[in-house]
């Protein structure tokens, strides 16, 4: 009866020092939460739409764009890779975030289906900023959803306001949607006159694995307005 007394008070003081322990451990972060599923645009015609590839169209609503090669670079592989891997890639600039200084990049002419780049396999940069008028002809945009609707050739991303939205498993409009396929990616639900949508589009020219003999040009650039 004694041994069976002893067994018990170690299990007791085990079971202490144990729960001790776990109270002093820092908590678990919590994990993060998952992205926003993308909004999609509404399956109609627009009521309403600007041509962001001409002088006027750009003037009513929007900054000139600008445009910038991006480059490939060598950085070192991430922490946890494989012993072979020792090196990775990346590219820049990266002129997606919020508020990038794109000062010293050069105006270009609202035309974009200018072709640009050096060919092959080659990516671009075109940045805008987009106010929402209050008027478009006789279409008031106040509470319509806005829509940035492009098609680069041969492939796009589209950043606004400093973010790629996107979701895994998700239609996401603003990641690759396939080869020259519209990025139709929804700047508001319900806009208002007044609203400021920095854009930034990384643009691509493919297919990668078979590097065309061609460039990388926008084939269409429209601010659409759904009702």
């Amino acid at each position: 009866m004694k041994r069976h007394s002893t067994g018990l008070a170690g299990f007791a003081v085990l079971a202490a020092t144990a729960s001790a322990a776990l109270a002093q451990a820092p908590a678990a972060p919590a994990p993060a939460a998952p992205a926003p599923i993308p909004l999609l645009a509404m399956r109609q015609s627009p009521a309403a739409r600007v041509n962001l590839s001409t002088a006027a169209g750009l003037a009513s609503v929007g900054t000139p764009w600008k445009s910038m090669e991006a480059k490939i670079i060598e950085t070192p592989a991430l922490p946890g890779a494989l012993p072979a891997y020792k090196t990775t890639y990346d590219i820049t600039p990266k002129a997606g975030t919020l508020g990038f200084d794109d000062s010293a990049w050069p105006v270009i002419e609202p035309d974009l289906s200018i072709r640009r780049g050096g060919g092959k396999v080659s990516f671009l940069w075109y940045r805008t900023t987009i106010t929402v008028p209050a008027m478009v002809g006789n279409f008031s945009t106040a509470g319509a959803q806005a829509v940035l609707n492009i098609v680069v050739d041969d492939y796009a991303e589209v950043w606004v306001n400093g973010d790629l939205p996107r979701r895994p498993m998700f239609t996401s409009p603003g990641v690759v949607q396939g080869f020259n396929v519209p990025n139709k990616v929804v700047l508001s639900g319900a806009v208002k006159p007044g609203d400021k949508f920095e854009i930034a589009i990384f643009a691509m020219n493919g297919p990668i694995s078979a590097a065309p003999a061609n460039f990388a040009w926008v084939r269409e650039a429209n601010l659409e307005f759904y009702r």
